[in-house]
């Protein structure tokens, strides 16, 4: 993966803004109790049908697209016990997520399945990205579900149709697998990941951890007729007027026909942009990849 650097003498993106802990915290209180009013008008667009695992070969017999991660990372300053109760928290909500059904129509919200993560239901401390670096958050490292969804959906005929990027770029690259900016973020409840069935067919979400790997797999019961390629067009650090580099990439799929190998469309996925923590092309040593929570 090749980098560039850019100056940047435009005024067009804004100064990284740093706003009070009280503004934080009634700003989400706002936006929460904003969502939780619109999930009772639509409640009923909402896909909440779950069944079984041994069920799942039988009436869903199409893989449509799998994919993979390691619950385990080395990241500098990030201590070991967080991963270990990430691994705890993926597994509760895969409890809630394993199996839902995503019925023509309707839609798939992480949060309105999986709820609030709270002590009560089980959920510990996890690894939360927060304005530039880490904290300890109950239900922490659930980010890494929403970034395994996503990534396995762009793959798929299936419409994102809610999805958030990170503003911060904290971790230098080290073997990275998959394009910068590829992941979703999560912030309960009004920081989401939705996903809606605009096709003539039901879906169904398959995951598991096995080996200390996070496991998904969207399922169907007919062939999909084309294939997605989903790579990154553009990519770059940029020094920006007010001080400090973003990080900037365009990611993009092509749509291919099966039968015919044909490209039918080539579209645009998403434009990201981050806040750099870092020096750019700051050498890595001993951190694996990047995370989102």
């Amino acid at each position: 993966m090749g980098f560039k650097i850019r100056n940047r003498s435009s005024s067009l993106y804004p100064k990284k803004v740093h706003r009070s802990e009280l503004r934080l915290f009634l700003g989400k209180i706002y936006f929460q109790w904003k969502r939780y009013l619109r999930w009772l008008c639509e409640k009923n667009t909402f896909a909440t049908h779950q069944i079984h695992s041994e069920h799942l070969e039988d009436e869903f017999p199409i893989s449509v697209f799998t994919h993979h991660s390691p619950i385990y990372r080395k990241l500098k300053d990030v201590p070991m016990y967080l991963q270990e109760n990430k691994k705890v928290n993926l597994s509760i909500a895969i409890n809630k997520l394993n199996g839902i059904v995503l019925a023509p129509g309707e839609v798939f919200s992480f949060w309105y399945l999986v709820g609030k993560p709270t002590k009560r239901k089980g959920y510990l401390p996890g690894m939360q990205l927060k304005n530039g670096g880490f904290v300890e958050r109950t239900g922490g490292g659930l980010c890494q579900m929403a970034n395994l969804i996503y990534w396995m959906t762009l793959h798929t005929p299936l419409t994102v149709k809610e999805r958030w990027r990170h503003s911060f770029d904290i971790f230098p690259d080290s073997n990275r697998t998959l394009p910068f900016g590829s992941g979703a973020t999560l912030s309960y409840n009004y920081i989401d990941l939705q996903i809606q069935n605009t096709t003539k067919q039901p879906f169904v979400l398959h995951l598991w951890i096995n080996n200390d790997e996070l496991y998904g797999e969207w399922k169907t019961d007919l062939e999909i007729p084309f294939a997605y390629n989903v790579y990154e067009s553009y990519h770059a650090f940029h020094a920006e007027p007010w001080g400090g580099y973003t990080r900037r990439n365009t990611i993009r799929r092509k749509v291919v026909s099966k039968e015919t190998n044909d490209l039918i469309e080539d579209q645009l996925v998403t434009e990201n942009i981050a806040w750099m923590m870092y020096e750019p092309l700051l050498e890595s040593k001993g951190t694996k990849g990047s995370i989102s929570c």
